[in-house]
């Protein structure tokens, strides 16, 4: 399925806006360019992620990351490299009271660096921070996605 949707941006989007636990919980993505390595995504704040205190959820805002610098390094690298999440850490700043946006951004000279710590198939540990703000503008967590990357061998 990936494989289809890695080659059109569009269609992508899409697909992710109706993915059961993005679209269970509010979460969507605005903006998706896989070939310039940039995704924006927003979750407003609903019954269907607010916690018992009325605020973002945290395992919501979580999600709302999780899976876009896989994807983004899957297409750029290609089918000759392995691409797995490896750990997070997330460090929760304030209480998302509203709607959050986060906003992603892989450069073409990490994908270029990748490669070129990869030419000798050994795996490579990248940590990519990621950070969700709410409409005001305020921090409200900082999300450390840490990846493996390993050029497939024999290829």
């Amino acid at each position: 399925m990936f494989d289809k949707l890695k080659r059109n941006s569009t269609i992508a989007r899409l697909w992710l806006n109706t993915y059961i636990p993005y679209f269970g919980a509010s979460i969507r993505t605005t903006q998706l360019d896989l070939d310039a390595g940039i995704v924006q995504i927003e979750m407003p704040l609903n019954a269907l992620n607010k916690n018992a205190v009325g605020t973002q959820f945290g395992g919501s805002l979580y999600a709302m990351i999780d899976p876009f610098y896989m994807l983004l390094l899957m297409h750029q690298l290609g089918h000759e490299y392995v691409v797995w999440d490896k750990a997070a850490n997330i460090n929760f700043i304030s209480p998302g009271r509203g709607r959050v946006t986060a906003r992603i951004e892989l450069p073409k000279e990490e994908v270029q660096l990748i490669r070129e710590l990869s030419a000798n198939n050994e795996p490579v540990l990248r940590t990519y921070p990621v950070e969700i703000f709410g409409e005001d503008g305020k921090l409200v967590a900082h999300v450390d996605k840490v990846l493996y990357i390993r050029r497939k061998k024999g290829v």
